[in-house]
């Protein structure tokens, strides 16, 4: 299918300054899975120019790095004004290393090793600051949808959507009472990889079940067209 212009969906990026390799490979497939995208430096010189270029949401920085250190690089990133939240992941636990790692600029400290839940709730508290780039929570009647937390919600029940219908609700929220065409529905959610004639018709039947499960129809069929996310139905 082709490219017809429809904003993507644009997971958060996360940056990840990791020198072992067995962390960072960890590190990578929990956060993808977890819908980020994810970027990997091994060294703090590569790791700093990755993240002053602006393409960040957040930074996990590990404090022990070949030729810059996280604390360095941390005072380093401040000195050029850079908002992206940082996170520094370290083995080292004595508070003196803490402090100078906050009073560096960090947001946050977390000390290795570490319960993978809560680096990610630790992400989420950081990415809630105001003034953090992140998108706003996207509503329609009943139906909810928080992009940095993941949470997509009807009359306040959790919907337990998967990474597609997410995806597929957020660009249907963010165009509601539009017709979006299949083709724009599948540019915007799926990569050229995944393909399917009926892949965009199977998630939409999947994400309504899941929402009439709690309310009324939302999503209609425009018959020739594609879907809509609205209050009018069609026949």
């Amino acid at each position: 299918m082709s490219n017809t212009g429809l904003n993507a969906v644009k997971p958060l990026r996360v940056l990840v300054v990791e020198d072992s390799q067995r962390m960072a490979v960890s590190l990578q497939k929990g956060l993808s899975e977890e819908s980020y995208v994810v970027a990997v430096e091994h060294d703090g010189i590569s790791g700093l120019k990755q993240a002053v270029s602006g393409e960040f949401d957040l930074v996990l920085l590990d404090v022990n790095l070949p030729r810059m250190d996280g604390f360095e690089f941390i005072r380093e990133l401040r000195r050029k004004r850079s908002d992206v939240p940082v996170i520094m992941l370290t083995a080292r636990d004595a508070v003196d290393d803490r402090i100078e790692g906050l009073d560096g600029g960090a947001d946050d400290y977390l000390v290795k090793p570490f319960a993978f839940d809560e680096l990610l709730a630790r992400m989420r508290a950081l990415l809630r600051r105001p003034g953090t780039r992140m998108q706003p929570e996207l509503k329609f009647g009943d139906v909810s949808l928080d992009p940095v937390m993941g949470l997509a919600l009807r009359n306040g029940r959790n919907l337990m959507l998967s990474v597609r219908e997410f995806a597929l609700l957020r660009v249907l929220l963010e165009n509601q009472n539009k017709t979006l065409s299949r083709t724009e529905l599948y540019d915007a959610v799926w990569t050229g990889s995944e393909v399917g004639s009926n892949l965009v018709d199977v998630y939409v039947n999947y994400l309504r079940n899941k929402l009439e499960a709690h309310g009324d129809r939302v999503i209609h069929t425009v018959r020739g067209r594609g879907y809509q996310l609205g209050n009018q139905s069609f026949v």
